[in-house]
C-alpha cells in the first residue's frame, strides 16, 4: 500500500488526476505501480486499479493476473472493481471508502465492492479499511492542493 500511496501522492501534486493509487503484487513481488491519470490524459478510464492491471498484464505477457493482489487506496468503483475481477486477481486491499470520496465530491455510484462481489458471484477477496489512517490522510492532503478538481 506504501507504493500505492506515494504514487497516488505524487500524481496528485502533479495536478495529473485525483488522489488514488494502486499496486499490483505477485508472490510478494511489485508488478506494478500506477496512479490516476484521468485529468492529464482527459480520460475518464484512466484510474489507477485499471492502469496498474493494465501494466501488469504487458508485464506477465497475459490478461488472466491470478496469483496476483491489488492495493488500492481507496475502494475501487464499478469500472475498477469489474477489471479486477475480470483480470481474475485474486485479492483487493483498499482503505477508504467511496462513502469517503463522495464526501469530496466525486461523482462515485453508491454500490460497494461487498455488493458487486455478492450480486456478481465474484471469487475476490476482498480486505476493506486496509491501512485506512494513510489513505484518509492522502483524501485530507487531497483537499488541500490549490485547484483540487473532482470529476
Amino acid at each position: 500500500m506504501e507504493l500505492a500511496l506515494r504514487s497516488a501522492y505524487k500524481g496528485a501534486s502533479a495536478g495529473e488526476g485525483g488522489p488514488f493509487g494502486a499496486c499490483v503484487v505477485k508472490k510478494g513481488e511489485v508488478v506494478s505501480i500506477a496512479h490516476n491519470r484521468v485529468l492529464k490524459s482527459k480520460n475518464p478510464t484512466q484510474h489507477a486499479e485499471v492502469l496498474a492491471i493494465g501494466l501488469a498484464s504487458k508485464k506477465l505477457g497475459t490478461h488472466v493476473l491470478k496469483g496476483c493482489e491489488i492495493y488500492s487506496t481507496t475502494e475501487p468503483c464499478p469500472m475498477c472493481f469489474s477489471a479486477i475481477h475480470w483480470a481474475q486477481i485474486d485479492k483487493v486491499y483498499f482503505g477508504t471508502t467511496v462513502t469517503d470520496v463522495q464526501k469530496l465530491g466525486f461523482n462515485e455510484l453508491t454500490i460497494s465492492n461487498k455488493t458487486m462481489k455478492r450480486i456478481g458471484k465474484s471469487r475476490l477477496a476482498l480486505e476493506p479499511g486496509f491501512c485506512r489512517g494513510e489513505c484518509s490522510e492522502l483524501l485530507n492532503y487531497w483537499k488541500t492542493l490549490p485547484g483540487a478538481r473532482t470529476y
